[in-house]
């Protein structure tokens, strides 16, 4: 009897133990989420990196954590929250095994294209829903610029970036700056360059997002086992299309393909082999550049995006199109609407190429360049571009890009929708 005294008397002290280790995460849980869910308690403080989870009021209540590994509950010193060792223990194998997925996008910025950029990269933040990484190349006298206008996103708190200059090899730099555009052909180096980057969206700078990015970067999971990136077709009539009709090279499929919004597995970009007209054997991405520009360049007219359509011309396995209202450009609309897409879902990524967004000669463009440059990321700001915008859209009518104004806003009204909803302190 006494032995069982004994085993009964523990058993109790444990059970009143646990209770109480129990009732003290409730209330930690209670005022860490305000009331909420634990689990958004719970994200509070792991978001907050493990410190300072439901501190309001109580400066210095959750100073450390370290100790959990050690204490019991019930002997926590005071400066140490039950709720943070108890979501520490349940959450740290979930946490490690399912990162939060970083978004990848790089941009190349000469000249007059700062202000150009910074929109653009403005419309990727406003509707995103992961973080995002800007990979920036630019000229060393734009960097300071750069600086200034992104550091005063810092509020934010969703996104990083990375200021790069502009990088050629060495013994052919004078070549790759002349090639069409200056700055235009370092993209083609940029899997040799970001190394340690898995996966890239690249866009041009006159690329405007009405969607999330996180809906373009879903496509890298549509890539089968040999596709290493994914562009738009040029053009989807071919009645009107360049390549087909003045290409001195070769090029992709029956239109050929635009370079201006590229997903790109650099991984897979790195490893592969690929299939060239210059010799039998297959050579690498870094190894294949040179060799090529040297063979086409008197042929080519628009540079590395001619450079990329012989690459896949030779290796069509391994390119996913994407349908044309990822890629959406004056072309599919400056003779009349031939964007099939865009007309049932609306336009999704918008690309001014030929300076539109600064010319008159496609208003509609030009409008939703100019709505986004002047919006900032305040909720009502957001939610009240959109009036304003259909109204100036309706005064282009007389464009044949004009008739079809309702794609470059059905899209955009569904992110605007949807930002309402978004998290907030991104």
């Amino acid at each position: 009897r006494r032995y069982l005294r004994i085993v009964g008397l523990c058993l109790a002290c444990g059970f009143c133990s646990l209770l109480y280790a129990f009732s003290q995460l409730a209330v930690s849980l209670e005022e860490g989420a305000g009331g909420g869910r634990p689990q958004a308690a719970a994200a509070s403080w792991l978001a907050g990196g493990g410190r300072g989870a439901g501190n309001a009021g109580r400066p210095g209540r959750c100073k450390d954590f370290s100790l959990c590994y050690w204490n019991p509950y019930w002997m926590l010193p005071s400066d140490v929250c039950g709720m943070n060792c108890f979501w520490e223990a349940a959450l740290r194998y979930s946490l490690k095994a399912q990162p939060v997925e970083k978004m990848h996008l790089a941009v190349v910025a000469c000249g007059e294209r700062l202000e150009e950029t910074v929109t653009m990269l403005k419309s990727a933040l406003i509707f995103s829903i992961k973080p995002l990484q800007f990979h920036i190349f630019a000229e060393d006298q734009l960097h300071d610029s750069f600086k200034d206008r992104l550091d005063s996103w810092s509020f934010l708190q969703r996104f990083h970036y990375t200021l790069y200059p502009i990088t050629f090899p060495s013994d052919s730099a004078v070549e790759w700056r002349k090639l069409f555009k200056p700055c235009a052909s370092q993209r083609l180096f940029l899997p040799l360059i970001l190394k340690e980057v898995d996966s890239l969206l690249y866009v041009d700078t006159d690329i405007l997002f009405l969607r999330p990015v996180d809906d373009i970067w879903s496509l890298l999971k549509k890539f089968n086992s040999t596709q290493i990136a994914a562009m738009a077709p040029e053009h989807e009539e071919p009645r009107i299309g360049w390549y087909n009709r003045f290409a001195r090279h070769p090029y992709y499929g029956k239109t050929g393909v635009n370079s201006g919004v590229m997903l790109m597995n650099m991984t897979r970009m790195r490893g592969a082999h690929f299939k060239n007209d210059m010799t039998t054997a297959q050579l690498q991405w870094g190894d294949l550049l040179m060799p090529l520009l040297k063979k086409y360049k008197l042929n080519i007219t628009w540079g590395d995006q001619d450079l990329l359509n012989i690459m896949f011309f030779h290796n069509p396995e391994k390119l996913f199109v994407f349908p044309c209202q990822w890629n959406y450009r004056p072309d599919h609309c400056i003779y009349g609407s031939n964007c099939q897409g865009a007309e049932e879902e609306g336009v999704f990524v918008l690309h001014g190429n030929r300076g539109v967004y600064h010319d008159d000669k496609q208003p509609a463009f030009r409008a939703v360049y100019e709505a986004l440059r002047n919006c900032s990321f305040e909720d009502d700001n957001v939610h009240s571009l959109l009036k304003p915008l259909e109204l100036e859209l309706q005064r282009t009518v007389h464009t044949y890009c004009g008739k079809i104004y309702k794609i470059f806003i059905k899209q955009l009204t569904k992110s605007i929708k949807r930002y309402g909803t978004a998290p907030k302190g991104r």
